[in-house]
């Protein structure tokens, strides 16, 4: 106990430790961006002053009260781009497309986003970021759910994924019903791409987040369809998870070359010197780089790779070595024996293997001798799985090996980890966030989903529950899966997918009580929450129950344990 709680401590204090080299290259960012950007702009500055001052009279700066970091409120800087009288100053705080008050040349502004450009100045005063959750009115906090307001635990931005997402946001709103439409519609969408960003913040993705702004200042390129996964899969994030794999496969290409080199020496002799030799290796991973991102391996989870997976990797390397073979006869001297260059490839081979699956090789070679199906997926059940973690991870793998697997067709994984969008968990794409659920649902002719989330929020929970729910699909919690799969998997079978039919027969007292089946089954739900150590939520749910229990009002208690279980 004692190292184990030694241990916690030491991960507490490792990622504290990054948090706060995170935030000083993100700072550092920031203070660069904000001078160049200052001295460089600094003449579009005075001619966007002259053009506000021929337009109409009044300051050139607007100064608006925004919530900070930590609930510290601050004066935003913006070009203004509204009249200055007492209506303006008494007007709606947020702006629609068709708003009065808004000038000829504040219309430009807006439009190209120009009016933002002095907020440079609260990035280099600390107030704000370049990249952050946007900051919010006053009068609108208190609209904040306590999950919301951790978008107050960071520095406010210029731009974010909201902002960019909503770059027509003035455009979605009209004068007459301006503020209600914000607070129901818009709002809440921006706050959780806020949360997603907070949750998921990474130099990187700034950078990523950066880049797609630019694009926000010309109107043509702002109104391209964009979700939330074409920027967080942006070129910088993509960049660098490329440019690690490229650093460590061509690192093992020279020792591969190195080795074969040694073995060929102990035949015979062998004079190619060092420099040829790193050169073959950086032009095999090259090649070796760019078949896989042809065939689709760079976008594979390595963690959950199968045994089929390694074809592509094989085809990689014995298109690599061939062409090297080609290039070494034909352009380089003194040149490499063919049979060596061979030996170099497989010797890569097994090091690009060995890397990616480590101990999942020969295990995943007997799965994957194990999966042949024989069943085609028009004649299954069209499954959506929801969350890629641990429950995830269990509920494909029962899909894929039950007895009652052939049934079911996974068309793909929903979660809110962006490191896992666009890469294969057990062959399974994670095709995108949990918002795109009734989406995607439509779009594949999802008959099923199967919610597999367990390390989450309750509030998330039943939000991610309610969007399944909403949909034509049929939801079906994870911990039930293994009853599920076990009753069988006939649709027209009522008692498959509504328990409730089978408690009908075995029910005791009034009709609006409770049966000894369905409390033993809440009995068993509340004691796997007791198991997740989730002990607020179980007595809290407990008290609901003993309530609903003196009222007999059955439907609703049951409602409340589902959702809680």
């Amino acid at each position: 106990m004692r190292i184990s709680k030694v241990s916690q401590v030491g991960k507490v204090q490792f990622h504290n430790g990054i948090n706060r080299i995170s935030s000083f290259i993100k700072r550092g960012l920031d203070l660069f961006v904000s001078i160049i950007g200052i001295i460089l702009l600094f003449p579009i500055f005075i001619l966007i002053s002259i053009g506000i001052k021929r337009d109409t009279p009044g300051p050139v700066i607007y100064r608006g009260i925004r919530v900070g970091r930590k609930g510290k409120l601050f004066r935003i800087l913006k070009f203004r781009t509204m009249v200055e009288n007492e209506e303006a100053h008494n007007g709606n705080n947020i702006t629609a497309q068709d708003d009065p008050r808004i000038t000829r040349f504040g219309r430009f502004l807006r439009d190209t986003k120009l009016n933002e450009l002095p907020q440079l100045v609260n990035v280099l005063k600390g107030e704000m970021s370049l990249v952050g959750p946007r900051p919010e009115d006053p009068t609108f906090l208190k609209h904040y759910s306590q999950e919301q307001r951790e978008v107050l635990s960071v520095r406010p931005g210029v731009t974010s994924l909201a902002s960019v997402l909503y770059a027509d946001e003035e455009n979605m709103l009209h004068a007459e019903d301006v503020t209600e439409t914000y607070l129901h519609s818009i709002m809440p969408q921006k706050l959780r791409l806020d949360l997603l960003y907070i949750r998921n913040r990474s130099f990187l993705l700034d950078l990523d987040i950066i880049f797609r702004s630019i694009f926000v200042f010309f109107p043509r390129f702002r109104h391209a369809t964009l979700s939330a996964e074409d920027i967080v899969q942006g070129p910088f994030r993509f960049m660098r998870f490329l440019a690690s794999w490229f650093a460590l496969d061509a690192l093992i290409a020279l020792m591969a070359i190195a080795l074969a080199g040694f073995i060929w020496r102990t035949a015979g002799p062998l004079d190619v010197g060092l420099g040829p030799s790193i050169l073959a290796a950086f032009f095999m991973t090259f090649v070796f780089t760019c078949m896989n991102w042809a065939t689709g391996v760079q976008r594979i989870h390595w963690k959950y790779a199968t045994a089929s997976d390694a074809v592509g990797l094989i085809i990689s390397v014995f298109a690599s070595t061939f062409l090297l073979h080609v290039i070494n006869v034909l352009f380089i001297l003194p040149s490499y024996p063919s049979e060596m260059l061979l030996m170099a490839g497989l010797l890569a081979l097994i090091g690009f293997l060995s890397l990616r699956y480590r101990r999942q090789l020969l295990t995943g070679l007997q799965v994957r001798l194990s999966r042949i199906r024989t069943l085609g997926q028009a004649a299954r059940e069209r499954v959506l799985v929801v969350g890629a973690g641990e429950a995830g991870q269990l509920t494909l793998w029962l899909l894929q090996n039950s007895p009652s697997a052939r049934a079911f067709y996974v068309v793909g994984v929903v979660d809110d980890d962006l490191n896992k969008l666009g890469s294969l968990v057990h062959r399974v794409p994670v095709l995108g966030l949990c918002e795109r659920i009734p989406q995607l649902v439509e779009e594949h002719d999802v008959g099923m989903i199967l919610f597999a989330i367990h390390s989450i929020h309750w509030q998330r929970r039943n939000e991610i529950l309610e969007i399944c729910w909403s949909t034509s699909a049929r939801t079906v919690v994870a911990p039930d899966i293994l009853t599920f799969m076990r009753k069988g998997t006939d649709p027209s079978d009522r008692r498959t997918w509504f328990p409730e039919a089978e408690a009908e027969d075995n029910e005791v007292g009034p009709s609006n009580g409770f049966t000894k089946d369905e409390l033993r089954q809440d009995i068993h739900r509340l004691a796997q929450m007791a198991r997740h150590g989730d002990y607020a939520e179980l007595a809290r749910y407990l008290i609901e129950l003993d309530r609903e229990l003196q009222t007999g009002s059955k439907e609703v208690a049951s409602k409340k344990i589902d959702i809680a279980a």
